[in-house]
């Protein structure tokens, strides 16, 4: 087995938890390892607990380890909530002033080095360089990273800091720690380090999106906030609204006015959203909305993470209309994802939502090149493409169901809508001849929809058994089946990014013939219940979590030999 390390930092919010985890995979990172880390915090300020889990490796990984190599207990509380998950060479670094249980300890007075370096603040510092030493990093190459970490700052911080990194290292630089990493520091990075929030607005930027408009909501305000951050660079415009409801409606009428525009929330925030939903359907107005997943019902647990609002998005507001849903695995996954999404959402008419959620928003990744985007197509006419624009029909009926679309106030076609059924010309109509043709004609465009949709991707798929999954749980899932397969057991897995409408053939051959398991972050295995509801095919189990923590892999090898009626690893 290569090298595969975990390192946990641990504390209150407020003392610098993402400092530490950032300068360690930035260090990491830029030694040439493949690095994780996940964010774990409460939904305050100051207090309670919260903590960073960092993973490296010299293999690409995309799930957190429940085995932690180093645990960093910047208060007491940290180390007796981790410590249970301590490897049996694992290592607890404490500041002496928390108090430490008994065992496998090296306690420091990280506070009072932090005073002597220049503040109590610096603790943070301290803390990692400590664990840069413990890890066996090269100092004058940490030293580079906590410059470039803290140079936007000044001159002051920046020593300041480099004063506390090196007390840190020097400390713990000739300590025993069998977690030490003896070789291996000298390759060049591959890839950058980016968190998934980052990917998804990266991949709106790409498909031309002009307007973002939302309002806060943890997890997906980070996308809006990158969205914001790229406005001074490139035609963009993002707004935040008075509340949800407003943010959906300004997405709506930009993109009736003829610009690519999205939004982003969480459930709670989608609900609020899904009478613009269905404004967006009747008028057939492009509309990408990015639901950023937590666990609910009602405020739930607003920073963690869950797979439970897929059943929601399919079927959210009144009466039924196409759409399109989409789950991405990855940050590069998601690029691609949202670039199609906004391509689909305009080329049929339709909203598109993209699923996300915490842990893939706020975790950061090891991404390579992300593929590069299609030439960008408008899915628009104006007066030279109609032979008499004073006959226009906003929605004429066609054979596929899309109407030509032109904008209002640019040429001589008058584009009438509002959000009453209507004829075709656009004006409202209560006939049941009309109504009947605009149901018609917003259903004929499925067989084109779902001609788009792609299959799910698979590994191992001549298997014996199929481990089934959507959403950011891939990365668990991928490893799950490499280590029942390194166990002897003949195991494969199914991940769904494109989920609505559903992909049911590529489905039903897959399952039609072997034993599958759902894997999914909810407590009914929706999934499963979707494959069911759609090829008639029954999952011989499921593997759930629910407590607003991402999947271990080995909680799902665990999880599939308790499934009945499923042997595990010999």
């Amino acid at each position: 087995m290569g090298l595969d390390r975990t390192i946990v930092i641990g504390g209150e919010a407020g003392q610098g938890i993402q400092t530490v985890g950032q300068l360690l995979a930035a260090a990491c990172h830029g030694a040439g390892f493949e690095v994780l880390a996940v964010n774990d915090f409460e939904s305050r300020i100051r207090g309670g607990h919260s903590s960073i889990g960092l993973r490296v490796a010299d293999r690409p990984v995309s799930a957190p380890c429940r085995r932690i190599d180093l645990l960093v207990a910047l208060d007491a509380p940290s180390e007796a909530v981790h410590r249970s998950d301590l490897s049996e060479d694992g290592l607890v670094l404490a500041d002496r002033a928390a108090g430490l249980a008994e065992g496998r300890a090296l306690s420091l007075p990280l506070e009072q080095m932090a005073r002597e370096a220049g503040g109590k603040i610096l603790a943070n510092t301290v803390a990692a360089g400590a664990c840069l030493g413990l890890l066996g990093a090269p100092e004058d190459h940490c030293r580079r990273i906590v410059r470039q970490q803290f140079e936007a700052k000044g001159d002051e911080v920046v020593d300041r800091n480099i004063a506390a990194f090196t007390a840190g290292y020097a400390a713990t630089r000739n300590a025993a720690f069998n977690g030490r990493i003896q070789a291996g520091w000298d390759r060049s990075p591959r890839g950058r380090l980016m968190e998934g929030n980052l990917s998804v607005a990266l991949g709106a930027v790409a498909a031309d999106c002009r307007v973002g408009a939302f309002y806060p909501m943890s997890p997906a305000t980070g996308i809006m906030a990158h969205l914001a951050s790229l406005s001074g660079r490139y035609p963009l415009v993002v707004e935040q609204a008075e509340d949800e409801i407003a943010a959906a409606n300004m997405v709506v009428g930009a993109s009736f006015a003829g610009v690519r525009a999205m939004t982003a929330t969480s459930g709670g925030g989608f609900s609020l959203m899904t009478e613009a939903l269905g404004l967006a359907a009747i008028t057939e107005t492009p509309m990408v909305v990015v639901d950023a997943m937590r666990p609910g019902p009602a405020t739930g647990l607003p920073t963690r993470t869950a797979q439970g609002d897929l059943n929601f998005v399919i079927h959210a507001s009144q009466d039924e209309f196409p759409r399109f849903v989409f789950a991405p695995g990855s940050p590069e996954q998601a690029f691609e994802t949202m670039v199609r999404a906004f391509d689909l959402s305009e080329r049929f008419q339709v909203p598109a939502i993209v699923l996300v959620d915490q842990f893939f928003n706020d975790s950061l990744f090891t991404v390579t090149d992300f593929p590069p985007p299609p030439k960008v197509v408008r899915h628009i006419i104006g007066d030279a493409d109609m032979a008499d624009p004073a006959a226009y029909r906003r929605f004429a009926v066609t054979a596929d169901g899309v109407s030509p679309r032109a904008l209002p106030c640019r040429g001589k076609a008058l584009v009438v809508a509002a959000s009453d059924d209507h004829r075709e010309d656009g004006h409202l109509s209560e006939t049941m001849a009309d109504r009947r043709k605009m149901v018609a004609k917003r259903f004929a465009k499925l067989p084109a929809m779902m001609a788009r949709m792609r299959p799910p991707e698979t590994l191992h798929p001549e298997a014996d058994l199929l481990l089934a999954t959507w959403g950011s749980s891939r990365g668990a899932v991928w490893e799950a089946v490499e280590t029942l397969r390194e166990a002897g057991r003949s195991v494969g897995a199914v991940h769904f990014c494109d989920l609505w409408p559903f992909p049911a053939e590529a489905a039903g051959e897959l399952f039609a013939t072997r034993p599958w398991v759902t894997v999914e972050q909810n407590y009914s295995g929706q999934l499963g219940r979707l494959v069911r509801e759609q090829t008639g095919l029954k999952p011989a189990g499921r593997i759930t979590r629910t407590d607003g923590r991402p999947f271990f892999a080995e909680e799902i090898v665990a999880g599939l030999k308790e499934t009945k009626g499923l042997k595990g690893p010999k």
